[in-house]
C-alpha cells in the first residue's frame, strides 16, 4: 500500500507533459525578470506591516493564553520548570537577528529549490519536485499546503494593501471613504472602539445594519485582486513588466526610508538589544519569515523562462540576497527611530515617521512604497497559485478543467480566474488576523519537503544531469530542514491546530478524488487497486486521526478550556468531525464496490 501511495512521476515525463502544444506556455522571462519577480513577491506586507509586531510582541503577559504561545516556548519552559510566559514575546531591536535567522533558513531552502528547478523546469514549485522525488501523496499534501502560502497569504496582503491605499489617498488628495466600504467588519469595529484621530480619514463611521448585523466590506481589497487577475490572464510578459516597475519603485522607497530615517535614529532605543532573549528572537523570526515568502514563487514560472536551467537559480538566490540586505537596514533604522515596545502597529514604518515628526510628504512617499510593494506581492502570488493548480490538474489530482491554457494569451486562464475569486471574495470580509502565521507554517513545511527531496533524488537518480548542484548534500539540506522545524515550533499552538485542520481537509479530497483520477493509474486492474488502497488508507488514517483528535481536545481542555466556547473551535471541531465521517464513508463504500461488481 505504501509503495502505491508513494509512486513517483519521472522528471522526463513531467517535462514532456508540459510541452504538449495545447498546454505549452510562452517562454519570455529573463534572469532579470525572474529576479524582479522574486524581489516583487518578497518585499511587501512582511516588511511594511509585520516588522512592528515581531519587534514588540503580541498578547504577552496577562493578555496571553496557552493557545497564543509559541510551541517552542511551552517546550523550553516545561523542561526548565519555570512559570510559562504566555503569548508571543517581542524580539526588540534584536529583530535584526530574527531577520538573519529567517534568511538563513530561506537560503538553505533556496539552494535546494535551485537544484530541483534547474533539473525539472516545470510549473508547480514544491508540488512538482515532491512528485518527482517523494511520491504522489506527499506531492498532494504539498500542493494543498502551498495554497496557504499563495492564496491565503494573498488575502492578508490584499487586506493590508487596502489600509495603506486609504491612508495614501487621504494624505495626497484629502479624499475620504466611508469606513464600511474600505474595511472588514472586525477591523471596522476595532477602529471604532479605538477612536481617536485615525477616524478622520473616513467620511463616515456609521456601519449599516442588515438582518440585525452590522455590515462592512473591504472594496479596495476586492478591487485590486480583481484587477491583477485580469492582468495575469492577459499575459505573463505584461505582468512581469508591471511587476518590474513596481519593484523599482518600492526598492527606491525602501532605500529612501533607510537614508531618511537614519537622521532620526537614537542609539538609546537599541538598549536592551534583546529584551526577551532567545525566545523573543525566535518568535520574531517565525513572524518575519513571512517577509521572505515569495522568492520560491520564481520556481512556478519555470515553463515561461527563456533559459530555466541557468536563470531559475539566479532568480531565486539573487532575490533572496537583495531582500535580506534591505530588511536588515529597515529593521535597524525602525527600532532606532522608535522604542521597540511602541511598534506593535499595522503600519509601523508610517507610525515611526509620524512619531518623530517626519515631513508629511515623506509619510506619503513611504505609503506609496508600501502600496507598490504589496501590489507586486499580490501580482506574483496570484501568478504562482494558478500554475500550481494547473500542474495538479495535469496529473489528474484535480479535474482536467483546471489544466486549460488560453489559446491566445497562453496563460492558465481558468485557474487564474478561480484563484482570483478565491482570494478576492474572502478579502471583502476577512481581517489580516493570523493569516501570516498560517501562511508561514504552510510554507515552512513545503521548504522541509523540498530539502528532503534533494536528498532523496541524489539517491534515487544520481546520474541525472544537474545544471545547478546543491553543495555538501546531505549536510546543506539537513541544516535547512532543522532550521525550518525550529521556526515551525516558534509559531503558536493555535496555528498548529489550524494547519492540522487544513491538512485533514486536503487528505479527505485526495482520498475521495485524486487517488482515483491520477494519471499514474492506467488500466482497470490499477484502478481497482487504487480503490482498495484508498479504502484501506482512509480506514487507517481515520482511526489514527480519531486518536489525534481526542488528544487535541484533551490538551485544549487542560490548557485553555475557554477556547471551547469560541467560533474558531466550533469550526475546527466541525472540520474534524466531517473529515472523520468522510474517511469512514470512503473506507466502507470502496471496499463494498468491488464485491458488488464481482457478483454481477
Amino acid at each position: 500500500m505504501l509503495k502505491f501511495l508513494l509512486k513517483r512521476k519521472d522528471p522526463d515525463r513531467l517535462i514532456s507533459d508540459s510541452e504538449v502544444p495545447e498546454r505549452r506556455m510562452k517562454r519570455s522571462l529573463s534572469a532579470f525578470d525572474l529576479t524582479a519577480l522574486g524581489v516583487g513577491a518578497t518585499i511587501g506586507a512582511g516588511i511594511f506591516a509585520l516588522t512592528g509586531t515581531a519587534a514588540a510582541g503580541q498578547g504577552s503577559g496577562a493578555g496571553g493564553t496557552f493557545i497564543d504561545t509559541p510551541v517552542l516556548n511551552l517546550i523550553l519552559q516545561g523542561l526548565t520548570g519555570g512559570a510559562p510566559e504566555l503569548g508571543r514575546q517581542g524580539a526588540g531591536p534584536a529583530i535584526v537577528i530574527s531577520f538573519l535567522v529567517a534568511a538563513l533558513a530561506c537560503a538553505f531552502a533556496a539552494i535546494c529549490y535551485a537544484e530541483l528547478a534547474s533539473m525539472i523546469p516545470v510549473s508547480g514549485s514544491a508540488y512538482t519536485y515532491a512528485y518527482a522525488t517523494l511520491g504522489e501523496i506527499i506531492a498532494w499534501i504539498i500542493g494543498w499546503d502551498l495554497i496557504l502560502e499563495y492564496a491565503v497569504g494573498n488575502i492578508a496582503v490584499a487586506t493590508s494593501w487596502s489600509g495603506y491605499f486609504v491612508e495614501f489617498v487621504y494624505n495626497i488628495t484629502g479624499i475620504r471613504f466611508p469606513l464600511w466600504l474600505v474595511a472588514d467588519i472586525k477591523t471596522a469595529s476595532a477602529k471604532l472602539a479605538e477612536g481617536g484621530g485615525g477616524l478622520q480619514m473616513f467620511s463616515s463611521t456609521h456601519l449599516p445594519v442588515f438582518l440585525g448585523h452590522h455590515v462592512a466590506l473591504n472594496i479596495p481589497a476586492f478591487a485590486v485582486v480583481a484587477a491583477l487577475t485580469g492582468l495575469l490572464i492577459y499575459g505573463i510578459k505584461e505582468s512581469a513588466t508591471a511587476n518590474t516597475v513596481a519593484v523599482i519603485a518600492k526598492v527606491a522607497i525602501v532605500i529612501f526610508f533607510i537614508a531618511f530615517g537614519a537622521y532620526y535614529v537614537r542609539p538609546a532605543n537599541w538598549i536592551p538589544f534583546a529584551p526577551n532573549g532567545f525566545l523573543g528572537v525566535m518568535g520574531g523570526a517565525a513572524i518575519v519569515f513571512f517577509a521572505f515568502i515569495g522568492f520560491d514563487a520564481v520556481s512556478t514560472t519555470a515553463e515561461e523562462a527563456r533559459n530555466p536551467q541557468r536563470d531559475m537559480p539566479i532568480g531565486m538566490i539573487a532575490s533572496l540576497a537583495v531582500t535580506t540586505l534591505l530588511y536588515i537596514g529597515v529593521s535597524m533604522v525602525l527600532t532606532g527611530m522608535l522604542r521597540w515596545s511602541q511598534l506593535n502597529d499595522a503600519a509601523p514604518v508610517a507610525k515611526a515617521l509620524r512619531e518623530v515628526g517626519g515631513a508629511r510628504w515623506a509619510q506619503a512617499f513611504v505609503s506609496a512604497g508600501a502600496l507598490a510593494g504589496m501590489t507586486s506581492v499580490l501580482l506574483v502570488f496570484q501568478l504562482g497559485q494558478p500554475r500550481i493548480f494547473m500542474a495538479m490538474a495535469r496529473d489528474g489530482l484535480l479535474p482536467q478543467y483546471f489544466a486549460k491554457v488560453h489559446p491566445t494569451f497562453r496563460t492558465p486562464h481558468v485557474t487564474t480566474f478561480w484563484t482570483g475569486v478565491f482570494v478576492a471574495v474572502p478579502a471583502l470580509f476577512i481581517d489580516i488576523g493570523s493569516a501570516a502565521e498560517l501562511t508561514n507554517i504552510g510554507t515552512l513545511f513545503a521548504f522541509i519537503l523540498v530539502c528532503a527531496g534533494v536528498i532523496a533524488l541524489r539517491r534515487i537518480d544520481r546520474q541525472r544531469p544537474r545544471p545547478f548542484k546543491t553543495p555538501l548534500v546531505p549536510l546543506v539540506p539537513s541544516i535547512g530542514i532543522i532550521l525550518c522545524i525550529v521556526l515551525m515550533f516558534s509559531l503558536p499552538l493555535l496555528t498548529w491546530m489550524r494547519f492540522y485542520g487544513w491538512l485533514r481537509i486536503g487528505l479527505m479530497i485526495y482520498l475521495g478524488f485524486g487517488i482515483m483520477k491520477s494519471v499514474m493509474i492506467t488500466g482497470e486492474a490499477a484502478r481497482l487497486e487504487a480503490r482498495m488502497i484508498s479504502a484501506a488508507t482512509a480506514a487507517r488514517l481515520g482511526l489514527f486521526a480519531v486518536l489525534v483528535d481526542v488528544s487535541i481536545v484533551v490538551l485544549i481542555w487542560a490548557l485553555h478550556p475557554d477556547f471551547f466556547h469560541t467560533a474558531e473551535f466550533i469550526l475546527f471541531g466541525g472540520i474534524l468531525l466531517v473529515s472523520d465521517a468522510v474517511h469512514a464513508w470512503i473506507a466502507v463504500s470502496r471496499r463494498a464496490a468491488p464485491k458488488r461488481e464481482s457478483t454481477k
